[in-house]
């Protein structure tokens, strides 16, 4: 007994030690979760920045509304093309090298904006931005999904609020400091610069949380990432996460302009409070019905959708700023219920090693949703004015979401998990 007491108490320390080097890992991956979702929620504050500031480079430079919307689009055809190549480039050479070459791109996209005094130099900036989020999002996504504690569930939580918070927060805060402070095209961009370089040197300091593989090279090959059993699922998704944000492609290209047609105001505020109130709104929405399953968000989402789309309409046609503003909001909760749900269910389709891959699939979805909508939209107010190309367009957007809530409801008469899936894997 003496000797099996004085083991005891020999090993002791060493399961001490055991449990503090177990603590400090966790904390370390604890950590690095939240520095990858910082990261995530940075890149799409400058992704929103322009919006308010596409009045002011207007004034300066005299290019057309279809101008203003095909920069716009570059940003998000070129993000599509990139996703296309290198979406799932950090299955193989690692997490932090792909988010580390983003991180200079994009900080390169905030210098060609501080000195951006031609159209061209507009469109090489948004190109730039497209460059970096599109070569981030899948091994950011894909990251969080490595960090994220077991069963929680919440990596597709944050990438979905990190994404639409972070565009709301780049227009809002843009625009207050466009109006009230000096510099209203520069300033920004400094502040965005820093946070970059900031943000480099955590991902810098932070372990690979991803796992090394031959095969890079056949990487590049442009593919869509989804694994071949469930692209059924996926396909019934997809019209919910294009017209989802086909409606925010309306608010970031023309929302400002749209705001001081309805409100009455030249106060650059009002154009970044519009882009807010729906991605704001968007990432509580997605936070406060984090614990709906995840087919029924979806499907509430795009109901909720509609009613936004109904009263948004009806407030451009009577030129209503209330009620402009109230049914972006309730649009607002309909985008974040939808993503969140079509999210959850997409995400978990992907085993590790094709992560990334399926997370640039996605987004691919996202932004030609975000970009030809908005881009057909430039066109025709051109031809036919605002007023009616936005009224035009929200009739289309609520044709789509139809759409989506028909392929919802086809798909899960035939499949009983939709209705099961619940966070976190829960059923």
């Amino acid at each position: 007994m003496l000797t099996t007491g004085h083991a005891e108490r020999h090993r002791w320390p060493e399961v001490q030690t055991a449990q503090e080097h177990s603590r400090r890992a966790e904390r370390s991956r604890s950590a690095a979760f939240w520095l990858v979702a910082g990261v995530f929620f940075l890149l799409f504050v400058g992704a929103g920045a322009p919006s308010p500031l596409y009045g002011i480079y207007r004034a300066q430079l005299r290019f057309s509304t279809t101008t203003l919307t095909a920069i716009f689009a570059t940003y998000a055809l070129v993000l599509l093309l990139t996703l296309l190549v290198v979406g799932s480039l950090s299955d193989y050479l690692g997490r932090r090298r792909v988010i580390l070459a983003a991180l200079v791109v994009t900080a390169g996209a905030c210098a060609v904006f501080l000195t951006a005094h031609s159209v061209g130099l507009l469109f090489a900036a948004r190109a730039l931005q497209g460059v970096g989020v599109g070569a981030a999002t899948g091994a950011l996504g894909a990251a969080l999904l490595d960090l994220q504690p077991g069963g929680s569930g919440l990596a597709p939580l944050v990438t979905t609020a990190s994404s639409t918070l972070g565009l709301g927060v780049g227009a809002l805060g843009t625009s207050a400091l466009a109006q009230y402070w000096p510099a209203p095209t520069r300033l920004v961009w400094w502040l965005l610069l820093g946070a970059t370089v900031v943000a480099a040197a955590g991902i810098v300091a932070m372990p690979e949380p991803g796992t090394l593989r031959p095969g890079a090279l056949a990487s590049l090959r442009p593919r869509v990432g989804v694994p071949r059993p469930e692209r059924g699922t996926f396909a019934a998704a997809a019209p919910c996460l294009f017209a989802a944000w086909g409606l925010s492609g309306l608010y970031q290209s023309l929302g400002p302009s749209l705001a001081t047609q309805v409100t009455g105001s030249r106060d650059l505020l009002w154009g970044g409070l519009l882009v807010f109130l729906l991605t704001g709104v968007a990432a509580a929405a997605t936070v406060a019905f984090r614990s709906v399953a995840p087919r029924t968000a979806m499907l509430a989402g795009c109901l909720v959708l509609l009613a936004g789309l109904a009263v948004t309409f009806a407030a451009i046609a009577a030129t209503t700023a209330a009620g402009f503003l109230a049914g972006t909001a309730v649009a607002g909760v309909g985008f974040g219920m939808a993503l969140l749900g079509a999210n959850r269910i997409l995400i978990a389709l992907a085993p590790p090693g094709q992560r990334a891959g399926l997370i640039a699939a996605i987004f691919i979805v996202n932004f030609l949703g975000l970009s030809i909508p908005a881009l057909i939209a430039g066109v025709a107010t051109a031809h036919f004015g605002l007023h009616r190309t936005a009224l035009a367009y929200c009739v289309a957007m609520a044709a789509l979401i139809a759409v989506a809530v028909g392929s919802l409801l086809l798909r899960g008469r035939h499949t009983a998990g939709w209705h099961e899936a619940r966070p976190g894997g829960q059923e």
